[in-house]
């Protein structure tokens, strides 16, 4: 990466911490005007409502993108710890499966370990399947199939979420990992400023780790996360992290691809 993007990508943050400022105030204001006890009791401004948490959710998401653009810029391990990875993601796929069928879609977990501890950073495992599994929902249309796989093969631990969706141009596998320096690479709004994925693979080989892409066009595409199947022999960590400070971690992760109705008040618990 150049000095140009260098600069680039460190403006992201600052524009960020601007942005996260007015958002924490628009959320405020938003719960003021309607309050959880008056949603529960009125349909109509519970929908009404749920598309303003839901543009939140979206920018909030956004914010969390380029407050870690800079990140992109260097190469330092992230922290590991010994994790159940097989739970981890079991967990997450529940969660994100409980809402595929708003869209008509299927989520299925492919696993055939109980449990398995591997060394990882928890909180970029979240991020990348939560980045991963917005992005297969969003290009799969209305029928359609998503499975997440967690197995092991030569000492690898193998993720990988694949779908049954438009598939991408072999042009465009090219660039798909740094889509924010092609400005005609990016896909149209909302689909977001091309950040996720060059990210996603940043949290992979923080961890020591790649990320890598096959797609055919109008067969699908497959993301797969490989990292070192090792532990560090310390104790398990069983501490859930939070990056959605305290909101429902999957809307937040899948505000792009989702629609309002998942942002009604009984969807938030």
């Amino acid at each position: 990466m150049d000095s140009e993007q260098n600069e680039l990508a460190a403006l992201f943050p600052n524009v960020a911490a601007q942005m996260r400022s007015a958002l924490s105030n628009f959320h405020l204001a938003a719960a003021q005007l309607a309050p959880a006890s008056a949603r529960e009791q009125d349909p109509a401004l519970d929908a009404c409502a749920a598309q303003l948490d839901q543009s939140y959710y979206q920018l909030l998401r956004l914010v969390n993108s380029l407050s870690m653009a800079s990140y992109l810029t260097h190469d330092d391990p992230l922290p590991l710890r010994d994790t159940d990875v097989a739970e981890l993601v079991g967990e997450l796929c529940e969660r994100a499966a409980s809402l595929a069928p708003m869209l008509e879609l299927e989520l299925r977990f492919v696993c055939s370990m109980e449990r398995h501890i591997c060394a990882v950073s928890p909180e970029a495992m979240e991020q990348i399947l939560n980045h991963l599994l917005s992005n297969a929902f969003k290009f799969t249309p209305a029928g359609g199939t998503i499975t997440v796989e967690l197995r092991r093969a030569s000492g690898q631990l193998l993720l990988s979420v694949e779908d049954t969706g438009c598939g991408i141009l072999q042009d465009r596998l090219e660039t798909l990992f740094d889509r924010y320096l092609h400005p005609d690479r990016m896909d149209p709004p909302p689909h977001g400023l091309g950040l996720g994925l060059p990210l996603c693979r940043r949290l992979a080989a923080g961890q020591g780790g790649t990320l890598m892409a096959e797609s055919r066009v109008g067969k699908g595409s497959r993301f797969t996360l490989s990292l070192p199947d090792r532990q560090l022999g310390t104790s398990v960590s069983d501490v859930r992290f939070d990056y959605s400070g305290g909101f429902n971690r999957t809307l937040l992760g899948l505000a792009d691809a989702l629609p309002a109705k998942a942002f009604l008040l009984r969807n938030q618990d």
